[in-house]
């Protein structure tokens, strides 16, 4: 074990606070999916009910499967699909959406994977990366609350060393949800920090150990080079770290996120995919793309500002949330 920093860590523990669960998570992902519902809802089914499907509906619906961030090959994938089950027929609406919802499950389907730190090796390290507004030092404070939650013993790293906000918010999240905190100053080397974690969390026999990282842009080499390191000096403590690297991506940049997919799959080797802020937007079908050219399945989605807004993707329940059908249970 190398590189270490020459400053010492901060580390705190605090008691954990009972947290209150509100709703059902499937009506929340209706919820926040009503923005691009609506426009499926407006577009779609009036166009394709009541009537016999064409060949020029099936244009129409290719094109605005397009506009709702699809993408090209997916669009022309799902109107295909659903011009199979539907094609020469008239449909009520409640039909037209079970027939589309099935064909964007379909595309889904394959993305679809499970966030499960508890069942790996202790400590399970999982490394956060993403750009700056993506949603990423929230989305681990979430995850940091559920597993405490479940009686994990969990430690939190900031290793945004940039931001001394970022520092603060994520104590903040600790201090709620109980789980230990290792900081340092700000400007700090993130990869030492992100060593000492590991260390710290072997030796306290904790279960989870969850690292921030610098909202960087991807366009950035230098920034882009601090993480490379991050994740070189993980793995000099154990090849097999981290175990799980999650890019956090915000649904509110729509087909722009394709182009961090990329860079940060490139350089941190991405094994799943987190999308936020999917309440947030018209296009929730920027999923699709997403997930295609992630190569790394979808985790988790979030659909709003609370610990339970937060939760793992399921295909099927999210495509029928997209059309404006309610999930099934």
């Amino acid at each position: 074990m190398s590189e270490p920093d020459d400053s010492a860590p901060i580390v705190t523990a605090i008691p954990g606070l009972d947290r209150q669960k509100s709703g059902g998570w499937l009506q929340r992902l209706s919820q926040g999916l009503s923005k691009s519902s609506r426009q499926f809802s407006e577009q779609v089914t009036s166009v394709l009910t009541k009537k016999r499907l064409d060949a020029e509906d099936l244009e129409a619906l290719e094109d605005m499967l397009v506009e709702a961030d699809l993408g090209a090959a997916a669009a022309a994938r799902v109107a295909a699909a659903f011009g199979k089950a539907r094609f020469g027929k008239e449909a009520t609406e409640t039909e037209v959406k079970e027939s589309l919802a099935e064909a964007i499950a379909a595309e889904l389907k394959p993305f679809e994977a499970a966030f499960a730190p508890l069942a790996g090796p202790k400590p399970y390290v999982v490394l956060f990366v993403g750009v700056n507004g993506s949603g990423k030092t929230t989305t681990l404070g979430k995850i940091a609350a559920d597993l405490r939650s479940q009686g994990a013993k969990v430690l939190i790293a900031a290793g945004d060393t940039f931001r001394a906000a970022a520092i603060e918010q994520l104590q903040v999240w600790a201090e709620r949800s109980g789980a230990e905190f290792i900081s340092r100053p700000p400007g700090a080397d993130a990869a030492g920090l992100a060593f000492d974690a590991v260390a710290r969390a072997k030796e306290a026999g904790l279960d989870v150990v969850l690292i921030d990282t610098a909202g960087r842009l991807q366009n950035k080499s230098g920034l882009m080079d601090e993480l490379a390191k991050i994740v070189r000096v993980l793995k000099k403590i154990d090849p097999a770290l981290p175990h799980e690297t999650l890019l956090v991506l915000d649904a509110t940049v729509g087909r722009n996120a394709l182009s961090q997919v990329e860079v940060f799959t490139q350089v941190a080797g991405v094994t799943g995919v987190v999308m936020t802020k999917l309440d947030g937007t018209a296009r929730g079908g920027v999923l699709v793309p997403v997930a295609e050219a992630s190569h790394a399945p979808i985790k988790l989605i979030g659909v709003g500002e609370g610990v339970e807004d937060l939760q793992a993707f399921d295909a099927a329940a999210f495509a029928r949330s997209l059309v404006g059908l309610t999930p099934k249970p």
